[in-house]
């Protein structure tokens, strides 16, 4: 198993299917989780789970949620976000 954590800033806010509500424009962390693959002549890893961490790094809160998202959702809204 490995895991890799990322932050990444949004400019505009975003929707995702798994979230109820429209997430604020900020900093989020991102943990991307991974299995090798064994019987393989070489190393490699295959995603197990991409999980968003709410609210924003800048955002006070008594709450923290962390929300499995899906990857290729994922990736068209932060290119979405880059294209503005």
């Amino acid at each position: 198993m490995r895991t890799t954590e990322t932050v990444i800033t949004f400019r505009h806010s975003f929707v995702l299917s798994a979230l109820d509500t429209p997430q604020p424009a900020g900093t989020y962390r991102l943990v991307i989780e991974e299995e090798e693959i064994p019987g393989l002549s070489f190393v490699a890893f295959r995603r197990t789970a991409t999980l968003l961490h709410l609210p924003a790094l800048s955002t006070t809160s008594d709450t923290h949620h962390v929300v499995q998202v899906d990857p290729v959702e994922w990736a068209a809204v932060v290119e979405a976000d880059g294209r503005d």
